[in-house]
């Protein structure tokens, strides 16, 4: 079939899978497959099952659906390589087959006969990832169909001059710049989509603004996407990325701006690829059910000392109990997180946002003596488990910080916003090392290495070591409260 992208390859794929669940369904059903598979030796306990045309097709119905929302990732047209290709299939495939065994416990009248599933999954095995490796859209050396992307229309058109891709166009937001630079410096601005030719761009074609990207990556089959922004833009360059991630085209960025975001190589010459995905989705899905059950049973467990916490923090200084802040959270989005009031109300009036000393080893005496206690307990941390049930936070991750000292160390580190591509965290691998936004490079670096190594089981080792940090310092506390007594 060759190569096959863009529309075409979703068609092929959704059709030709529709077709192969359907055809092995049928085909499992017929009574000679089943007295074939359960006269093996091997077949165990299994009685031979056939249905009836009516339930048959709620079955295969019920089975479309599962197969197809397992199989989600391999529908976007993105380049992989033939073992790649079999490995991902075969794993969705067994992961949707353990669901319709699992939909074949309940009562559910039209669920799978097991031959029927037994069958149906070893006939899929074969079939689907030879589909797949077919239709692939094979990983290339260059790219055949590039576009710029961006609001920095000098390094746009420095790209278009020098890059060998072929650039079918480029795709840019609200630009302000300066069409005949003036004394004054006056500016003109074109709103998104506007149809203006650029500087510097008069040999390439605008295909519209960023709302139509998605449409121009269909509608001109491109292959790559060549992202030129002044900045990390918190919603135009992470919306780009998201939109790449979506109809697998590669983006790829200038090596001198591959500090700002995840890059798979910085040390090559001109142009290198971004990370779209930087961790596995099954691992997303196993650590979002982490974060659900943890939160939930953290709250349960911790419910009966809620109240005396409250009371305590009243008692000691006037003011809210719970300090609720807004913090930078995943792709440059802001969450309003709530913590326990550890300092005087209104602490930040007069200083505004800045970092407290304890993170520091110092003293802040803006914290109040209820406060340092449950900043050494970690007990003012509690409100944020429920941050993490509703899906703001993960127990794991880059801890948030408030958006205005994101900007002030972004200033000196520009890598700083690496730590976006995730979700920000209760704790994380610079907090079990000990590394605060007073020394924010450290901090960066354990940030970024997490990010690469994120796992559900990477998760489980930074949990134990920081519920084993957490018993250390609360048994610390007690036993100095206990000392000065005597």
């Amino acid at each position: 079939m060759g190569l096959t992208t863009g529309l075409r390859y979703r068609v092929a794929s959704t059709l030709g899978t529709a077709v192969l669940v359907v055809g092995a369904i049928v085909v499992a059903n017929h009574p000679f497959a089943q007295r074939v598979l359960t006269s093996l030796p091997v077949s165990g306990r299994l009685v031979p099952t056939t249905l009836t045309d009516g339930a048959l097709t709620v079955a295969a119905a019920t089975a479309l659906v599962v197969v197809f929302v397992a199989l989600g990732p391999l529908f976007k047209p993105r380049p992989r390589r033939i073992l790649d290709t079999i490995s991902l299939t075969v794993r969705r495939l067994f992961a949707a087959s353990l669901a319709l065994a699992a939909v074949g416990y309940l009562d559910y009248t039209y669920r799978l006969p097991r031959t029927t599933l037994v069958m149906m999954a070893v006939l899929l095995g074969i079939w689907l990832p030879a589909w797949f490796v077919l239709i692939r859209r094979r990983p290339v050396a260059g790219s055949h169909r590039a576009v710029l992307v961006g609001d920095d229309h000098t390094a746009m058109a420095e790209l278009f001059e020098t890059t060998d891709l072929s650039i079918v166009g480029y795709v840019a937001p609200s630009i302000q710049y300066d069409p005949e630079p003036s004394e004054q410096g006056s500016t003109t601005r074109f709103a998104d989509g506007g149809t203006h030719q650029q500087p510097r761009l008069d040999d390439v074609e605008c295909l519209g603004g960023l709302s139509r990207l998605e449409e121009v990556f269909v509608e001109h089959d491109i292959d790559t996407a060549v992202l030129a922004f002044e900045r990390s833009d918190r919603a135009e360059f992470f919306g780009t990325l998201a939109t790449c991630y979506d109809h697998g085209v590669a983006a790829k960025v200038h090596r001198k701006h591959a500090d700002s975001v995840l890059t798979t190589d910085t040390s090559v010459v001109g142009l290198v690829d971004i990370q779209l995905e930087p961790w596995d989705w099954e691992d997303r899905a196993l650590k979002r059910l982490f974060d659900i059950a943890f939160a939930a049973t953290g709250l349960i467990v911790l419910s009966p000392i809620i109240l005396p916490v409250a009371i305590a923090i009243k008692l000691d200084s006037p003011g809210p109990v719970l300090y609720g802040q807004e913090r930078t959270a995943e792709f440059g989005e802001t969450v309003e997180i709530y913590k326990f009031r550890s300092m005087v109300a209104d602490a930040e009036a007069d200083t505004g946002a800045k970092l407290s000393e304890e993170d520091a080893g110092g003293v802040d005496s803006r914290v109040t003596r209820t406060g340092r206690l449950l900043r050494r307990t970690h007990l003012d941390e509690i409100p944020q488990l429920w941050s993490i049930l509703v899906g703001d936070m993960a127990v794991v991750g880059p801890r948030p910080e408030r958006p205005e000292l994101d900007a002030d160390i972004e200033s000196g580190i520009t890598q700083w916003r690496r730590r976006w591509f995730v979700k920000p965290g209760l704790t994380g691998l610079a907090q079990i090392n000990g590394a605060t936004g007073h020394d924010p490079e450290r901090k960066l670096r354990y940030d970024t290495q997490y990010i690469h190594q994120q796992s559900f089981w990477v998760d489980i080792r930074i949990v134990i070591r920081q519920v084993w940090m957490v018993v250390s310092d609360t048994a610390a506390v007690v036993t100095t409260d206990d000392s000065s007594e005597k």
